[in-house]
């Protein structure tokens, strides 16, 4: 039995010739959406992290960050908070040139500085859409479920027995 090889120029022809209307696939464009931006020139989202929630709106500047009325180095007084805040930006390349002002309550520092990076992510995509690539490749728009066990019945934390006692 004598093996054909066919090269695909050939497999095009003969689905044509069988009157296939099957055409090979183009890949697809992305579609991006249009950007959300509001009268005042600001984009806005919501960021989550643990029992934090941040309201989050960019608009072009000079880089400033508040938070809650505040500056973020007197807000976020920890190096790596305010380290967590301007990873999406500096994914972006964006650096200087977006003012961001946000107000974030519930949880701790952490799960707040988590809930504003979350949120900058966000706002930027619907201020550009083209950015959605990176941040999302960077993790940045994924939000993070964690958060802390509650207490059971029975127990002493979430999953620590009372010490056994034989005796």
């Amino acid at each position: 039995m004598a093996e054909e090889t066919r090269s695909l120029e050939d497999l095009k022809s003969a689905l044509q010739d069988a009157g296939s209307d099957i055409t090979p696939e183009a890949p697809e464009e992305e579609v991006l959406s249009e950007p959300q931006i509001d009268e005042h020139g600001r984009a806005y989202a919501t960021g989550r992290r643990k029992n934090a929630i941040a309201r989050v709106w960019i608009k072009p500047g000079s880089g400033k960050v508040t938070v809650n009325g505040r500056d973020q180095e007197v807000y976020f007084a920890r190096p790596v908070l305010r380290m967590v805040l301007a990873q999406p930006i500096e994914a972006a390349e964006r650096v200087d040139q977006f003012d961001v002002v946000c107000t974030v309550k519930g949880g701790g520092l952490s799960g707040q500085a988590g809930a504003v990076r979350h949120g900058i992510s966000r706002a930027l995509v619907n201020y550009e859409p083209g950015l959605r690539r990176v941040l999302k490749a960077g993790g940045f728009l994924t939000r993070d479920s964690r958060a802390v066990e509650r207490k059971k019945y029975g127990r002493k934390k979430a999953r620590r027995s009372f010490q056994f006692s034989k005796r």
